[in-house]
């Protein structure tokens, strides 16, 4: 099942993909997806539904973010093998965490805006984790049981901010604009392998990440269990699991965003994103 939400930032309201791609209402059974939502039981309920009988959404509607009220945006750093590689950095013997601002969350296909003085401003395709059930210091083996379903988020980053700046990670990930997740909210039932999933991001038409999940270093699993043991995540919270190589910052020479660019990123079964990049204005 695919899910997500359509409509003027903070209007947004949920919806289904159906069997042919259109989307259709579901504000008759739900209010939102948000996280009671995500509850098992209200998720097989939606599934029991006909998408042909609901209202459909017309075209041209904006795609805000699938989920409603986020509470947590964890990310885990490095999680790929190729990419610390690229990045001059060992390969963590625990997943590096770092937290994203929830004011950063946006619709997958909302303007990303570079921040005022920002000079390095980068991309990360990712896949995000969509917390379903409480997890509190869960084990690994029961770790899959408390995820909802999976997204793509772009882990926009400003890397002057994150790396030259002293102190940790936080102050270069959390700009307005720096989260944006979506198309939809795919249930956990409709993924196959989690670790042969292609991660696709171009700019200006040009491929800068081409990878796949299984050079990941910590699985979805480990990550769940491991995020548990520091903080309880709560249904509705969202991981973003770490980026393939690719990165603007890796290349010889750099390369960062400038207004005017468009970043589209894809991961298998999880549909597509496209943003344009734009300047800053007071």
């Amino acid at each position: 099942m695919k899910l997500l939400r359509y409509g003027p930032v903070g209007r947004e309201r949920p919806a289904v993909v159906a069997a042919d791609g259109s989307l259709r209402d579901l504000s008759a059974h739900v209010g939102d997806i948000s996280p009671c939502t995500l509850d098992p039981q209200v998720l097989d309920e939606l599934r029991a539904l006909d998408p042909g009988s609901l209202p459909l959404v017309e075209a041209g509607e904006r795609i805000g973010a699938p989920v409603a009220s986020i509470g947590k945006l964890v990310c885990v750093g490095l999680n790929y093998a190729d990419h610390a590689k690229e990045s001059n950095l060992p390969v963590p013997s625990e997943p590096v965490l770092f937290m994203k601002a929830t004011s950063a969350i946006c619709g997958p296909n909302d303007q990303v805006i570079i921040p005022r003085g920002a000079q390095k401003t980068d991309w990360e395709v990712e896949l995000g984790i969509v917390i379903g059930r409480k997890a509190q210091y869960v084990e690994r083996e029961q770790a899959l049981q408390c995820v909802a379903g999976y997204c793509i988020v772009n882990d926009v980053s400003e890397r002057a901010y994150q790396h030259e700046r002293g102190g940790s990670w936080d102050k270069g990930k959390g700009c307005d604009t720096f989260a944006p997740i979506g198309p939809w909210l795919v249930t956990a039932d409709e993924i196959g392998d989690l670790r042969n999933l292609d991660m696709h991001l171009s700019v200006n038409g040009e491929t800068r990440q081409n990878g796949n999940t299984r050079t990941m270093i910590f699985s979805v699993d480990e990550i769940v269990s491991y995020i548990s043991q520091f903080m309880t995540l709560n249904p509705g919270d969202v991981i973003c699991t770490g980026t393939p190589p690719g990165v603007g910052a890796g290349m010889k020479p750099p390369q960062f965003l400038k207004a005017g660019d468009r970043m589209t990123l894809s991961i298998t079964g999880l549909g597509e994103q496209c943003q344009d990049v734009v300047a800053w204005q007071h």
